[in-house]
């Protein structure tokens, strides 16, 4: 069926066309599309116009490429949030129905990096507390998560269970996060990270980078959590002014 119908570029047709076929099912989750020359011919456009259409599809996680194998549809993210959101990842976990859980990996106090200082506004002489841990759902790792705290907030000897370590600063000591400054950008396999989280070697991350600050304008907790694409979404919500 041919999709030259509306004004638009041909490649913006072809992103709609497919993810509507997606949507109602024509092709599932997990399935390979026709090739490119089949998919081409059926929709009546050029070869270079359909992977342009699925090299988006591709950047948009809808569709995943296999070298050598095939390009496939994405598995639909088991959790969605909107970035404006200031959520933790327990909540998310748990507003999917799922269990939280936590594999810690470790718990250093190390002297600040100059990015430390300039970001927490602190001197050398003071300490840091990084906590590097792998979050799960139903026991299925899905984050690796980073984060850094002053030492003079949290130090680096506590107890730490399952909970959201928002939840924790808040209880431990009562510095409770208002609002935070994020930063997400996607990444492929990572050397390090990857196998912390079982992906294959085509799954991509989600970078997420967030300064979290307490009422009092104060930085309290910088994080770097690492999502997997196929796992987690995010959104945002924009208003015209």
């Amino acid at each position: 069926m041919s999709i030259k119908s509306d004004n638009r570029h041909l490649y913006l047709q072809v992103i709609d066309h497919l993810k509507q076929d997606i949507q109602e099912g024509v092709y599932k989750e997990r399935e390979k599309l026709p090739s490119e020359f089949d998919l081409a011919k059926q929709l009546g456009v050029s070869r270079a116009t359909l992977r342009e259409a699925l090299r988006i599809l591709e950047e948009e996680n809808v569709i995943i490429r296999r070298h050598g194998v095939g390009t496939f549809v994405n598995a639909k993210p088991l959790f969605s949030s909107g970035i404006e959101q200031l959520n933790s990842v327990t909540a998310m976990i748990e507003q999917a129905g799922m269990k939280p859980g936590t594999i810690f990996l470790n718990s250093t106090t190390t002297g600040p990096t100059e990015e430390d200082i300039r970001r927490f506004s602190c001197s050398i002489d003071d300490e840091i507390t990084l906590i590097e841990r792998v979050r799960t759902a139903n026991g299925e790792p899905v984050v690796y998560c980073l984060d850094k705290i002053p030492g003079t907030i949290l130090s680096g000897d506590f107890s730490y269970g399952d909970e959201s370590l928002l939840h924790l600063l808040e209880v431990k000591s009562n510095r409770k996060v208002t609002y935070a400054v994020a930063q997400i950008e996607p990444i492929g396999y990572h050397e390090k990270i990857s196998p912390f989280l079982e992906c294959e070697p085509e799954t991509a991350l989600l970078v997420l980078k967030q300064m979290h600050f307490d009422e009092n304008d104060e930085p309290i907790l910088y994080s770097v959590n690492y999502f997997k694409a196929d796992k987690f979404s995010f959104h945002v919500l924009r208003k015209r002014v």
